[in-house]
């Protein structure tokens, strides 16, 4: 398996197992131990703090909605392969990923990231920093307290990649950490 394999194989995984890669990407990279309980992802022994994990594909947004006319125009656009961001293209491409399900008061450091096609991104923000600056909303369903949500997208990753940037791996180096 090379490089190429991998992102191919990772952008195929459906969204459960997809949570699952990140999960050990961030374990081994930062070598943390498992959760102490069902509502975080990961423990960080040294630091003694509760991890969450989220990721997400960076692919361009769809121009054309589904109708009985465009459905097979839509099908065939699907392709990962065609929708594709690449990191230099993060600003002029339009995508949109969204980090979802954050319980703020289950967790203590959130490790959040983006597959784009050529590099893996990953953030690190603290619970505390969590809030209006990265868009978050305390909401995402009616009725669910606690638990909200934040947007990546082309218009809002520079303040990301400016504040909380942690790390960028080539998924050659990617294939090293999860080898």
């Amino acid at each position: 398996m090379d490089g190429e394999d991998l992102r191919e194989g990772i952008y195929a995984l459906h969204t459960r197992r997809f949570g699952s890669v990140a999960e050990v990407l961030i374990q081994r990279l930062k070598k943390l131990g498992k959760a102490k309980n069902l509502f975080h992802d990961l423990y960080d022994d040294l630091e003694e703090k509760r991890v969450e994990v989220k990721f997400s594909r960076a692919l361009k947004k769809s121009e054309t909605l589904v109708t009985t006319d465009t459905v097979m125009q839509c099908i065939e656009s699907a392709t990962s392969e065609k929708r594709l961001v690449a990191w230099a293209d993060r600003q002029r491409v339009s995508f949109d990923c969204n980090i979802q399900q954050v319980k703020r008061t289950e967790f203590d450091v959130l490790y959040y990231g983006i597959f784009f096609s050529d590099v893996v991104v990953i953030f690190h923000i603290d619970t505390d920093e969590i809030g209006p600056d990265i868009y978050y909303s305390n909401k995402q369903h009616k009725g669910n307290v606690g638990e909200g949500q934040f947007h990546i997208s082309n218009k809002t990753i520079g303040i990301h990649e400016k504040k909380y940037l942690y790390q960028k791996l080539t998924y050659e180096k990617l294939l090293d950490v999860l080898s």
